[in-house]
């Protein structure tokens, strides 16, 4: 037995919050838990967790994860499932580094040698899809997403449906596939009619059309359209699936969002039980990705991966998706795959002193948090975002 020794978090630039977790041994793990908008609640959360998880068998993961989700009395929801997700992730990969193999050996060992991946072309309110498309193109992807469109009314005018097709035959006319992310932002009356008008492009997938609190027209709308409805980044857990199992073709879990590597798992295992596919949420960090993609490996029902490389998140804050890890060849993109990473653990190598120094903001307790941006409609109205 190694006892958990010290919790240690770090908020940094752009927008994210790694763990460190450290045993009696000097064994070390590094997790991501970053809740985008939410820093400081989930510090707080790991402020609690520090408290609880010190002392404990760190090789004892799933007991550890247990306690984390049951012992609490209140349970899930993004912020608590995002701290367990930074702990999670460090305890398996302090776990497999001790034992020198990769994480995915641990979850039954590999099903596939390299991954198809994704990356997001324009910002909130894309003007030049074509510009961006050619850019990723040049960078080695074949796949990428976009938005549907730019903020909409509750029921807006039909000439938004235009423009989103517009842009996905323009993309879609350079090769490239294209999954369209509807963000959240089209409520009901809007949702059928873009869906509609976007089919005769062939989208990869239709991310959000609706918010996940509609589960009953999410179903509604899947029996109107022959595109795949793809969500996941607002649900939590596996528990949160259970509304959307027959109606979601695509499930898209961010891993620093769910528990972490544990729950991940199961949830594509569940995904899998009702044909649906694994294609897991990352606009986040090195860690997140890395850990999504020892899942990616294992899972018989994995599609599709999304990375962050360059988003528009990323501009100005001198950090990206390669930033704080010293193997960033392990993200290399080529014709749309990225190799599934052989090293140990997580397969990333923090550059821990750099880490330390991105974290020291005014407070004294870790970069500038982020903030979500908002949008107003032209009554003064708040929009989706």
């Amino acid at each position: 037995m190694a006892p958990l020794a010290t919790l240690e978090y770090f908020r940094l630039p752009p927008r994210w919050l790694f763990v460190k977790l450290t045993d009696s041994e000097g064994n070390v793990g590094w997790g991501e838990a970053s809740l985008e908008g939410h820093s400081e609640a989930v510090e707080g959360c790991l402020d609690a967790f520090r408290e609880r998880f010190v002392g404990m068998d760190a090789d004892r993961i799933e007991h550890i994860w247990q306690h984390g989700y049951r012992m609490g009395f209140y349970r899930g929801g993004p912020v608590i499932m995002s701290a367990l997700a930074g702990v999670d992730i460090a305890l398996w990969d302090m776990k497999a580094r001790k034992l020198n193999v990769p994480i995915y050996e641990l979850l039954g060992g590999k099903v596939r040698d390299k991954l198809k991946v994704y990356a997001w072309i324009g910002g909130d309110r894309p003007s030049d899809v074509e510009v961006a498309a050619k850019s990723r193109l040049a960078q080695g992807f074949t796949a990428i997403k976009m938005n549907a469109t730019e903020d909409v009314g509750w029921l807006d005018s039909p000439s938004i449906l235009d423009s989103a097709a517009k842009r996905l035959e323009t993309v879609k006319a350079l090769g490239l596939d294209a999954g369209v992310d509807f963000h959240g932002r089209i409520h009901k009356p809007m949702a059928a009619q873009l869906a509609k008008r976007l089919e005769p492009y062939h989208p990869l997938f239709i991310e959000e059309p609706l918010l996940s609190e509609n589960p009953e027209a999410i179903a509604d709308l899947a029996k109107q359209t022959s595109i795949p409805i793809a969500l996941g980044e607002r649900l939590h857990s596996r528990w949160d699936m259970k509304p959307f199992l027959t109606s979601v073709a695509i499930f898209q879990p961010d891993m620093s969002h769910v528990g972490g590597i544990s729950e991940l798992r199961r949830m594509a295992v569940l995904a899998e039980t009702y044909d649906a596919a694994l294609a897991p949420h990352c606009p986040l960090g090195p860690l997140t990705l890395a850990a999504e993609m020892q899942v990616d490996a294992v899972s018989a029902n994995f599609a599709i991966q999304e990375m962050s490389l360059g988003i528009h998140y990323n501009v100005g804050t001198e950090a990206d998706l390669t930033s704080y890890v010293k193997n960033p060849e392990v993200f290399d993109v080529k014709e749309g795959h990225v190799a599934v990473p052989e090293g140990p653990g997580l397969g990333v190598e923090i550059d821990e002193a750099w880490v330390r120094r991105a974290s020291v903001g005014v407070d004294g307790k870790g970069s500038k948090a982020w903030r979500s941006p908002a949008f107003v409609g032209a009554n003064g109205e708040w929009r989706e975002w």
